[in-house]
């Protein structure tokens, strides 16, 4: 069905049901990043494909809004539509409540999902609407109605993450949790964070693409800790583990009727950004609701010791993978036929070799030349580039491991580099140096020292629209808060077993794309009169490209910190690697 057909359709279940506008976010009931395909529904009904980005339609016209990760593919995607383009936080756009906000009259209504759109979301959106007199509807998932074809929710079976790689088991972390819930006066504990709920529980599945998570709530008291599942996702030896940590298993669905069955004199813990409206609305009005970040949201981005023993042993092997694609690459290309997708796929192959390797942690992006500028491009049988004796790769990738989840780009020289490749190059080199030789004082947040990265690259009147780096999952999603390096707002302390991206970039439409990361663990450094001082340990194993550095543009302490961290690579990686293999990351890591 084409995109006009699907609009005409979902305007006519508008018509029918009285809406006069309807919003779809990229969410699922959960409030997830990364979605399970029946929750598509932004993707399916504009043909934007991207991750994140909210659709917005009414009676004459549609938008879709998307941030700057997303404006060369939305451009490309919604071309030959009806449908138009907002670029997010760019001077002069409005947000689609302002849109609607100026587009509807008094009395009209707007229809949403009240399944998959949080519950701070509408209370935001409702704040804007009432001045206006405009009224809200969360009674109806008209894509329902229209998606004849719609993908089932998943059912993929659950399996148990060991404690030998997790090091807490499910009971000590429901009595931490517990003690917190005790601490501030709440009697439950509503969970919808599909994360949050398989690191309490050391529970995995594959109910989302690269994301091992499974389609679940949790509601947990004093005495009980109820996981409300799909009854055929769980084995009897999983039932028994379960059991064993305190843990009752319940229908996924039932967990409305128990939410509706509460105490009306007790309060509810809750995360506003991650419940949503439909299960804020089951939740008796009597009860008071205690609004916070999700307990475990905190509780799991700081690593324990087992998880940090762990996941250093991951990107050991995750780097050997890495080492072997990059040498066939450097080997291969210009003699066989390489493209975007083969490249993938063997960089995936060799991970697959790896002990513990599960699945990657995203779609790797291998884009080459002028693809590169679009931050989270995918090859396509259409798209797909042969990869030639010039210019540059761009590899983001990432593996799923029992024992951690990584997430590593490089950007390759294949050939011949222009003068300005070579300076961007160097110019995103120096910006990932300056984060990573960081020393700050305890008590900062990613917010703070964003601009440290940025600040190589501003002075040359350049920058990149999207954060600079992102907290990474253990066998969990690639992307986790509340830590992360970026200029909006975040009031997340980094703390000493925090795992963070650092991963700037430069991105000229047309030309090329450039990104260096590496996963960083924060750890203590010195105390002085002045207080805590903390740094950052590259756990990313893996030579970043010299051919590319135009070296007259490093300092001395950038030239050091750069042979220092070849230094680790070699000596990290070389032990398994073979003698062909060990030469050639020798010629890599070498000084300079």
């Amino acid at each position: 069905m084409e995109v006009k057909e699907k609009l005409r359709l979902l305007r006519e279940e508008m018509k029918k049901k009285g809406l006069d506008a309807y919003i779809i976010p990229s969410s699922d009931a959960h409030q997830s990043e990364y979605v399970a395909d029946h929750w598509r529904s932004r993707a399916w009904i504009s043909g934007f494909t991207g991750s994140a980005g909210t659709f917005v339609i009414t009676m004459k016209e549609s938008g879709l809004w998307a941030d700057g990760r997303y404006f060369i593919q939305a451009d490309k995607q919604l071309s030959g539509t009806e449908t138009k383009l907002f670029k997010m936080r760019q001077p002069n756009v409005p947000t689609y409540t302002e849109w609607l906000g100026d587009s509807l009259s008094q009395g009209e209504c707007v229809g949403v999902d009240s399944s998959v759109f949080s519950w701070s979301q509408i209370r935001e959106m409702k704040e804007h609407f009432d001045k206006k007199g405009i009224k809200i509807n969360g009674d109806y998932d008209l894509i329902d109605l229209i998606w004849e074809d719609r993908p089932e929710i998943p059912m993929s079976e659950v399996y148990i993450h060991d404690v030998k790689y997790c090091g807490k088991s499910t009971l000590e972390k429901l009595k931490i949790v517990r003690n917190y819930m005790d601490r501030i006066g709440a009697q439950h504990y509503l969970l919808s964070s599909l994360d949050d709920i398989a690191w309490l529980f050391n529970i995995r599945g594959n109910d989302v693409s690269n994301n091992p998570v499974v389609v679940s709530y949790a509601l947990i008291s004093e005495k009980d800790a109820i996981l409300f599942v799909d009854n055929k996702k769980i084995s009897k030896e999983v039932s028994e583990i379960l059991k064993e940590n305190g843990v009752q298993v319940k229908e996924y669905l039932k967990i409305e009727e128990y939410l509706n069955n509460l105490n009306s004199s007790n309060a509810v813990y809750i995360d506003p950004n991650k419940v949503s409206l439909k299960l804020y609305d089951s939740i008796p009005k009597k009860c008071i609701k205690v609004e916070e970040r999700d307990i475990t949201t905190t509780l799991k981005s700081v690593k324990n010791e087992v998880e940090i023993k762990n996941l250093k042993r991951c990107h050991i092997k995750d780097g050997v993978a890495m080492v072997k694609f990059l040498r066939w690459l450097d080997e291969n290309v210009g003699n066989v036929d390489i493209t975007e997708i083969s490249a993938s796929d063997k960089l995936e192959g060799f991970r697959r070799e790896q002990e513990h390797f599960i699945e990657t942690s995203f779609d790797t992006i291998a884009a080459y030349k002028d693809h590169a500028p679009m931050m989270h491009y995918k090859a396509t049988e259409d798209t797909d580039y042969s990869l030639k004796r010039e210019g540059m790769l761009l590899v983001d990738s990432g593996g799923q491991y029992l024992d951690g989840t990584t997430d590593i780009t490089r950007t390759i020289i294949l050939g011949t580099l222009t003068e300005e490749e070579r300076h961007d190059f160097t110019l995103v080199l120096k910006s990932h140096m300056a984060l990573s030789n960081l020393k700050f004082l305890y008590g900062a947040t990613g917010s703070n020292l964003d601009v440290i990265a940025r600040q190589p690259i501003w002075e040359e009147g350049i920058d990149y629209k999207c954060g600079t780096g992102h907290g990474v999952g253990f066998l969990l999603n690639v992307h986790e808060g509340p830590q992360r390096f970026s200029q909006d707002l975040n009031n997340a302390v980094l703390k000493a077993g925090m795992i963070i991206t650092n991963e700037p970039g430069i991105y000229k439409e047309g030309k090329h794309g450039i990104r260096t990361e590496n996963e960083l663990l924060v750890v203590k450094d010195e105390e002085t009169e002045f207080g805590q001082f903390m740094r950052f340990e590259p756990v990313t194993y893996c030579p970043i490209d010299l051919d590319g550095i135009d070296i007259n543009m490093l300092t001395e302490k950038e030239k050091l910190w750069l042979n220092n961290y070849h230094k680790k690579v070699y000596e990290t990686l070389s032990s398994y690697l073979n003698e062909e293999e060990r030469e050639w990351l020798k010629k890599e890591t070498r000084t300079i």
